[in-house]
């Protein structure tokens, strides 16, 4: 009952604050000083700048524009702290240097308006850089209240909902999407050198594959057709390598109708790139080189923190193939397991569930992913899958059961996934029409045949690598991020009238 009684006391408190400030505001537009109608502020330096190299802006004028996140009014002088894109900083606002009347204005201010500061560079005795206040000018008015300053915008749904609240209160988060931009700008950096060609294809598609995965549909008016949104870049990179474009990738966003969880959101950054000429030992060299690059670009060092681990970037990575990565976190080893009926009884056995249209190679996936996945802390290549499970795959020469694949995985996740591309027609053919049965089977994530795509096949594609990656997880990875939403800016959230 108290608890009940101090909530209503807070929101009225909090209601009788918004009147306040929409009071202020009709009171400055009554007397034409209205904030809304102001254009622009010339802002010559940022916190940091001037932080970073006083030395250089000692006495200077500077005009700075933030947001006030506190206000300490004392008499005739005052301070307060404005925080703008780079940090934040220190103002020394007196009467006398501003003026009787825009003091006056200065002190009606609330936290959380928009300010424009023009002032001298100095510190105070107690060594704090600050502005010394020449004139202050409100830019915009904040109607709403921030969160309470020393305890944050902590409730983590409400962060996801309002992240421009989040990044005005908390600003490990600011850096994280800092972060996440120079990673992104590291990769196009790397590859560009490399000379791979960035390009874009189609997010509207009549056949969403490349992906085992539920596409998300709708209807386009102006044709009449029902589409999809891509779940994948594949297929529609791969007929780029057939027109000749040796070296290209993508980084952009892909939909699939799955459910949400610390790594999964349903819209989510996917890059994916392909190379003629090569394999996917050359997609390895190229991906542990790519994350060794990043470490040391944006971190700069190859050791980097994750969770309760140091994860070491900087040594050769790992690489197995999926059966002896089984056989060395199990002891089982399903060279000698030949057939689907011997899988079968060792999964019912271990207590490993599977479907009744699951066969050999299905299996030692879903063994994969039982027992070994969770240990694969260190950066480990898992290679050679069975088949059934990388319709789009070249098979391995002395194996056709398996083919040449391989995931990256760091900290028991799936970083990014890559093949030897398939590029026989033929094959891909009856890969396509395995996959046609297995959705009729009930398997709602399984291809469908693409019929322009085989064409391009039949054109003649040049043997290719081709990788995709979570850049999501990637950046989760580098910035020390426990969950996907953490690295996205606006997550997909159920909406609050449900």
């Amino acid at each position: 009952m108290a608890q009940q009684q101090n909530q209503t006391q807070t929101q009225e408190d909090i209601n009788q604050l918004l009147k306040v400030r929409r009071e202020k505001l009709s009171q400055l537009q009554e007397s034409g000083k209205d904030p809304f109608r102001i254009t622009k502020f010339d802002v010559t330096a940022h916190s940091a700048d001037v932080k970073e190299d006083y030395s250089q802006w000692e006495g200077k004028e500077v005009s700075m524009a933030g947001r006030m996140m506190s206000k300490r009014v004392m008499g005739k002088a005052s301070f307060c702290n404005v925080q703008d894109l780079k940090g934040n900083i220190q103002s020394y606002v007196a009467r006398d240097s501003i003026g009787e009347e825009a003091y006056k204005e200065f002190r009606k201010l609330d936290i959380g308006d928009i300010i424009g500061l023009t002032g001298t560079v100095f510190t105070t005795k107690t060594g704090e850089i600050s502005i010394h206040a020449t004139s202050v000018t409100l830019l915009s008015k904040s109607l709403q209240v921030l969160p309470e300053k020393y305890h944050g915008l902590t409730n983590t749904d409400m962060r996801y909902r309002q992240r421009y609240t989040d990044l005005i209160m908390n600003e490990d988060v600011k850096k994280t999407f800092v972060l996440r931009s120079r990673i992104i700008s590291c990769i196009r950096r790397y590859l560009d050198d490399l000379g791979f060609l960035e390009v874009e294809t189609p997010m509207l598609v009549s056949n969403a594959g490349g992906a085992a995965a539920r596409p998300f549909e709708t209807h386009y008016n102006a044709l009449d057709e029902d589409v999809k949104l891509r779940i994948s870049l594949e297929l529609y990179l791969k007929r780029l390598i057939v027109g000749g474009m040796e070296k290209v990738y993508e980084i952009g966003r892909v939909f699939r109708n799955e459910g949400l969880d610390t790594r999964h959101n349903p819209e989510f950054t996917l890059m994916e790139l392909y190379q003629a000429y090569t394999d996917y030992h050359g997609m390895m060299d190229l991906t542990e080189n790519m994350f060794r690059h990043i470490a040391r670009e944006v971190c700069r060092t190859t050791t980097i923190p994750y969770a309760e681990v140091e994860i070491d970037l900087g040594k050769p990575f790992e690489r197995l193939t999926m059966i002896d990565a089984i056989k060395k976190y199990t002891g089982i080893d399903f060279d000698q397991i030949k057939t689907t009926e011997e899988a079968k009884k060792l999964a019912d056995d271990k207590g490993v569930h599977y479907e009744a249209r699951h066969v050999r190679g299905d299996i030692i996936n879903l063994f994969f992913e039982e027992f070994v996945e969770e240990h694969l802390i260190q950066p480990t290549f898992i290679m050679d899958h069975p088949v059934e499970v990388s319709p789009l795959t070249k098979r391995k020469p002395d194996k056709p059961e398996l083919v040449e694949r391989f995931e990256l995985f760091i900290y028991g996740r799936e970083m990014c996934n890559a093949y030897s591309e398939l590029n026989d027609p033929i094959d891909q053919r009856e890969r396509f029409k395995a996959q046609e049965a297995a959705l009729a089977a009930g398997d709602e994530e399984a291809n469908t045949t693409d019929e322009d795509f085989l064409n391009a096949l039949e054109i003649g594609m040049p043997p290719t690598g081709g990788i995709g990656y979570g850049i999501d997880r990637l950046v989760m990875l580098f910035t020390n991020s426990p969950a996907i939403r953490d690295v996205l800016l606006f997550p997909t959230m159920k909406s609050l009238d449900k």
